[in-house]
């Protein structure tokens, strides 16, 4: 079955190769005798990509949710440009808000209708003809065919999940924005989800995720941004987001049991419990050679080694919690 993006009327010439695009983008929040004024976001920059899986990552309160909400027309930007699939957000609010399908974090809606009838309600807000409507189609795409006609309370968890994604849907947008979208589901529900969003990607969707799980991040997303404080600290390509941090871990198995860590300074090393020796190093200032020759200068014998490269955690850590904004 396929599950084509719509482009919204005309599409501006000068759209180009993004999907979302944000300049100086600014939210500031009144404050109240009881709390000050907050700038949630201070004058964001940010491009999405067409085609991409884009992640939107951040500690809580970095302004993810504030961003996804301009988006959605729910909040009123401070200051700022912002379009979306080309269509500016101020100048066409109808048109942008229409070029996007927002699954958000908190499963939200009536249990007593049923998913045939909550996505048929959803197509008529987005003012889809009945003749244009594909509920059974995209009830299909997402494995909930079986049940259409089924209230949504008797729904498990993971099917109300993918009830939000097909709501998304419902007028064909060619961006859809995941906010936290597996919070809460267990590992074999988060991979059918995962399963069934890849589909729509491989159809020409554009995905936008947040998600607090760095690992399905690092896995599916082709480019990410994270936000702090609100300002984006990074935007690259995941490959070399990871790549510019400049930390590798050589991890030893000596020949003979250790009772305590060799002193390899300049080097840290660390006596693991499995008797392994943990070894952090930068690769732009020191060569695994090194490092064994210090080694064998401590009387440590090798058995085997292998070297553990930086993740999607560690650069994170690096740009949020121990940046010292």
């Amino acid at each position: 079955m396929n599950v084509q993006p719509k482009i919204p009327e005309t599409q501006p010439a000068q759209a180009g190769a993004v999907a979302i695009s944000a300049r100086g983008l600014r939210k500031v929040y009144a404050g109240t005798k009881r709390s000050p004024q907050k700038e949630a976001l201070k004058g964001v920059d940010l491009d999405i990509p067409r085609g991409s899986i884009f992640g939107l990552l951040g500690p809580n309160g970095a302004g993810k949710s504030t961003f996804i909400n301009i988006l959605a027309g729910l909040v009123n930007k401070t200051e700022g440009d912002v379009s979306i699939w080309g269509f500016d957000i101020d100048r066409n609010p109808r048109q942008s808000r229409a070029s996007i399908g927002v699954v958000p974090q908190e499963i939200n809606m009536d249990v007593f209708f049923t998913p045939k009838e909550a996505l048929d309600i959803q197509a008529g807000l987005y003012g889809v003809p009945k003749s244009e409507r594909r509920t059974m189609d995209i009830l299909r795409a997402l494995g909930l065919e079986d049940k259409a006609d089924a209230y949504v309370r008797m729904l498990s968890g993971g099917m109300k999940r993918r009830l939000l994604v097909a709501k998304a849907m419902v007028h064909n947008p060619p961006i859809l924005i995941l906010d936290e979208p597996t919070a809460g589901v267990d590992i074999e529900l988060r991979k059918q989800l995962w399963d069934h969003v890849l589909g729509l990607h491989a159809q020409g969707v554009t995905i936008v995720l947040t998600t607090h799980y760095l690992e399905e991040a690092q896995e599916l997303c082709d480019r990410i941004a994270i936000i702090h404080q609100g300002e984006v600290v990074a935007c690259e390509p995941t490959e070399k987001l990871i790549a510019s941090l400049d930390n590798k871990t050589l991890v030893v198995t000596p020949l003979e049991p250790l009772s305590s860590a060799p002193d390899l300074s300049p080097f840290g090393c660390e006596l693991r419990s499995d008797g392994q020796l943990a070894i952090p190093y930068q690769p732009s200032k020191a060569q695994v050679a090194y490092i064994l020759e210090r080694l064998s200068a401590a009387g440590v014998r090798v058995k085997d080694l292998s070297t553990v490269e930086a993740d999607l955690e560690d650069v994170f850590l690096k740009l949020t919690y121990n940046s010292g904004r």
